[in-house]
């Protein structure tokens, strides 16, 4: 079973609506919907760069763990999707 958007996009929201999560990481969550939303590319091409800036954002130090592995589960999805 693949992932659909909506499933990747209920992921995000998850995160979005977590207190713990620093701001400057939600701001990162949310450029990445944009980007995964954004019309004028293709969609593998927008999968590719929501994967490369998910990955910075799992690097960050404020991140706390149980995101990390959030990120890192949708990341799994994303890669369903190509």
């Amino acid at each position: 079973m693949s992932a659909t958007n909506e499933d990747i996009l209920i992921e995000f929201e998850k995160i979005l609506n977590d207190e713990n999560v620093p701001k400057n990481i939600k701001s990162k969550i949310t450029e990445i919907i944009s980007t995964l939303n954004y019309q004028e590319n293709t969609q593998e091409f927008n999968t590719n760069k929501a994967l490369q800036e998910l990955d910075e954002v799992s690097e960050e130090t404020n991140i706390p763990e149980h995101t990390r592995t959030q990120i890192w589960g949708i990341a799994s999805l994303l890669e369903s999707l190509k």
